[in-house]
């Protein structure tokens, strides 16, 4: 096995030597392939993380080098050892300075108060008659933009900053399997100084 692969591979993933060896191996070397193995088997260990109760955890803050934007974030584990994980306080610092960059206002789709998310459909709706669009197309319209809107405003459904083909929940489940124990977020807050 080629070990500059393996190499290339944990980098981009941080998934342990041996996942990465059986990744390059079941994809005949083919490094996307063993990428897309690895991503599908980080989803699936954090399918079965789901359940776990993860109590232990950091706060973190992250403020631009402008010191005029900041986030604070609480990051849950399952699992004091990984708490205090060198990877676990990277993740935490990935996910201060994306919300430091991106503004997202809730952590998940689940978290959108429901008088928000009909006033955001009422609001999409209106624009699209006003557009003239067939009123039996209206429902799927409104669905895809609804799609769009949770890329903006919740954390989860963001793209990466740091690799865009990612979101940020996809990122996640790479080091809930990296990591081997449940991760998520607590609670978060942004704070910023608007310039006049």
């Amino acid at each position: 096995m080629d070990l500059e692969l393996i190499t290339k591979l944990r980098n981009q993933t941080g998934a342990g030597v041996a996942d990465c060896k059986e990744a390059l191996a079941e994809s005949n070397g083919d490094l996307d392939k063993a990428l897309e193995i690895l991503r599908k088997k980080g989803a699936k260990i954090a399918g079965k993380r789901a359940d776990k109760e993860a109590t232990e955890g950091i706060i973190y803050a992250y403020i631009h080098a402008n010191n005029k934007v900041g986030a604070l974030i609480e990051l849950n584990c399952e699992t004091d050892f990984v708490a205090k994980n060198e990877e676990f306080k990277n993740l935490a610092h990935d996910l201060a300075m994306q919300i430091t960059a991106q503004n997202p206002l809730y952590i998940s789709t689940e978290d959108v108060p429901e008088d928000v998310l009909n006033k955001e459909k009422e609001i999409i709706k209106e624009e699209l008659l006003a557009e003239g669009k067939p009123e039996e197309m209206l429902d799927k319209i409104i669905e895809g933009k609804l799609n769009k809107w949770y890329e903006e405003v919740c954390l989860l459904n963001q793209s990466f900053i740091k690799n865009e083909d990612l979101t940020v929940e996809k990122m996640m489940n790479e080091k809930i399997a990296s990591l081997g124990e449940k991760i998520k977020i607590g609670s978060f807050c942004r704070k910023q100084i608007n310039s006049v």
